[in-house]
């Protein structure tokens, strides 16, 4: 017998069924508590469901983000819990899911998406590919910066979401996918999840908060779960501060930025630390996305740049690229290449890891990703901004 499949959104009334999912996929109590702070924050209009003859089979969420890309506010569709009871497993539902999240996610505008996979290679077989890693460390506290007394005041704020976010807000746009956070991601997502702590911020010698570290000591281990700084003496400061708490501690653990440096400030570098690939990335929309990317500034410059798109007709094919002096670039979708400009080729994929910043073009083509000259090469080089990719958040 035939089943019936349909894609829709999630009501209110599913929502314990939608909950109870996901408990299952991911294996954690669904307490009194947990339900209660869920059934709050859940919205019918971002969850979608796999309807088999009316029974919810499968789901994910489309959360409506938005991220800093090359200094640039990007709409961002962030795709979380994505699950599927074991009886419709392998049934194609979570590609119907993608499919058709592809399609929303482009006509609210979202021309990026970001996910955390489970597995990295069944979601690039959906045009998702690596854009963000972390550098995880573990340091000993005979290891831990000795610094002398630094200029400023640390001061303990408590959970001051317009203070802190002005901070953060600085440091995160130098980077390439970090998320814009609003007062309910700050509330429910950085203060409102399991992790707990102490906020105190650093204001420098002309009495401007310029850092903020959020973290807890427990079991005489120190958990940063945030540190943001602005400038150099920023990141001293509160290096110091963190080191005052040697007292309690055997270890502190924590996360940075992949291109972090802190072990070539320390007096023994031999830490503990390991790079951690984390999330990935698609360009869900590549007109509206190239349309909107600032291009280094300078010279003109034309591109003709076939992408290959299995998921999303309207990525599939060659585009006329047109880059101006000031790096803004008009678009446009052509039936064939032309010999009198430039080509170059490559899957929707390497399109994301190389627009996020997260591997150079040279690189890319250097691996077959990328096809075209040299010319080519060196022109994108020259116009993609190098800035590295970064994310702090988890949804």
């Amino acid at each position: 017998m035939n089943q019936q499949l349909e894609i829709r959104n999630i009501p209110n009334v599913h929502f314990m069924d939608s909950l109870e999912m996901s408990a299952f996929a991911f294996q954690y109590e669904l307490t009194p508590e947990k339900v209660e702070k869920w059934m709050t924050l859940l919205n019918s209009d971002q969850m979608w469901g796999a309807y088999v003859d009316d029974t919810l089979a499968a789901k994910m969420t489309i959360f409506d983000l938005q991220t800093w890309i090359q200094g640039k506010a990007f709409d961002m569709g962030g795709i979380a819990g994505v699950v599927t009871w074991p009886e419709y497993r392998r049934g194609g539902l979570v590609a119907k899911l993608l499919s058709h999240g592809l399609r929303v996610m482009r006509e609210k505008g979202q021309t990026v998406s970001f996910l955390h996979p489970f597995q990295f290679s069944f979601y690039r077989k959906y045009g998702w590919e690596t854009y963000a890693e972390y550098k995880s460390y573990e340091i000993s506290v005979q290891q831990l910066p000795k610094l002398g007394p630094q200029p400023g005041r640390i001061v303990r704020t408590g959970y001051d979401v317009k203070l802190l976010n002005g901070i953060y807000e600085a440091y995160a746009c130098r980077y390439n996918g970090t998320l814009i956070r609003n007062e309910s991601w700050w509330q429910n997502r950085i203060f409102g999840n399991a992790q707990q702590g102490t906020v105190a911020v650093y204001y420098d010698a002309e009495n401007q908060p310029a850092g903020y570290v959020y973290y807890q000591v427990k079991d005489n281990i120190l958990k940063v779960h945030e540190l943001v700084y602005l400038h150099h003496g920023a990141c001293l400061a509160l290096w110091r501060f963190l080191a005052d708490h040697d007292s309690m501690l055997d270890k502190l653990v924590m996360k940075a930025p992949a291109n972090d440096k802190l072990p070539f400030l320390l007096d023994n570098p031999r830490i503990k630390q390991e790079i951690v690939p984390y999330f990935m990335a698609r360009i869900v929309d590549v007109t509206g996305f190239l349309t909107k990317y600032p291009f280094a500034s300078g010279a003109e410059w034309s591109l003709q740049l076939e992408v290959k798109d299995e998921q999303a007709e309207w990525n599939n094919g060659w585009f006329l690229l047109q880059v101006d002096e000031s790096g803004t670039a008009r678009v446009a979708p052509i039936a064939s290449p032309s010999s009198e400009l430039p080509a170059a080729s490559c899957m929707i994929q390497t399109l994301a890891a190389m627009l996020t910043g997260y591997q150079r073009p040279s690189y890319l083509m250097d691996i077959g990703r990328l096809t075209g000259t040299t010319e080519v090469c060196e022109s994108l080089e020259r116009l993609i901004p190098i800035r590295q990719t970064y994310l702090p958040d988890f949804f």
